[in-house]
């Protein structure tokens, strides 16, 4: 009895020693390595951007954004989270994308993934990416677009909007949808008196 015990005790130590060297190894082996950080060859990194311009007292734009890095060797800067606010009189221009990129010399800007434009006057946009031109004073795309307003909804490839012309073209191949109100049926042609 005496031996038996003994050699019950022998596999339970032998047991609980292999499981505890299974647990040491595993263990080792799934500690994950500590993050390196971020590394960025960026001369600044700025959180919570906010930039604005004014011209006569008045403001003209305003920009802001959650993280913006600045490259002075590349005179860019990239931005994450970006809401642009254009204001003009008697309208509101509002755009935001999840990235951008500021061009230092030319001022221009690309906006990139999720593009919303919404005006003060029921115009919304939505698109990619949307490239500002400044000198040209030009809004364009070659992404697809998606124009929504009141009723109406408009999908084409590509877009420009000329500022000083307050002249927007939609390239094709276009798709229109006009929704219906109960109240006003829609009708391309008109019906001959007496026809059903």
């Amino acid at each position: 009895m005496h031996r038996l015990s003994f050699v019950v005790l022998a596999v339970v130590v032998a047991f609980v020693a292999g499981l505890a060297g299974f647990l040491f190894v595993r263990g080792r082996a799934v500690r994950p390595e500590p993050a390196e950080p971020v590394t960025s060859s960026a001369d600044y990194r700025i959180k919570e951007v906010h930039i604005q311009e004014e011209a006569g007292g008045e403001v003209r734009w305003k920009l802001d954004a959650d993280h913006a890095e600045v490259f002075q060797r590349e005179g860019k800067t990239l931005m994450r989270k970006v809401t642009v606010t254009i204001i003009e009189p008697g309208r509101t221009w509002t755009v935001t994308g999840d990235e951008g990129e500021l061009l230092e010399a030319s001022k221009n800007v690309r906006l990139r993934q999720n593009v919303v434009l919404v005006s003060s006057e029921g115009l919304r946009l939505e698109a990619e990416t949307l490239n500002w031109d400044a000198k040209g004073r030009r809004v364009w795309t070659h992404d697809p677009v998606t124009l929504i307003r009141n009723n109406a909804v408009l999908k084409g490839r590509g877009l420009e909007a000329r500022m000083d012309e307050e002249r927007t073209t939609v390239k094709g191949p276009l798709r229109v949808t006009i929704k219906r109100e109960r109240s006003a049926p829609v009708s391309l042609f008109r019906r001959a008196q007496g026809a059903s």
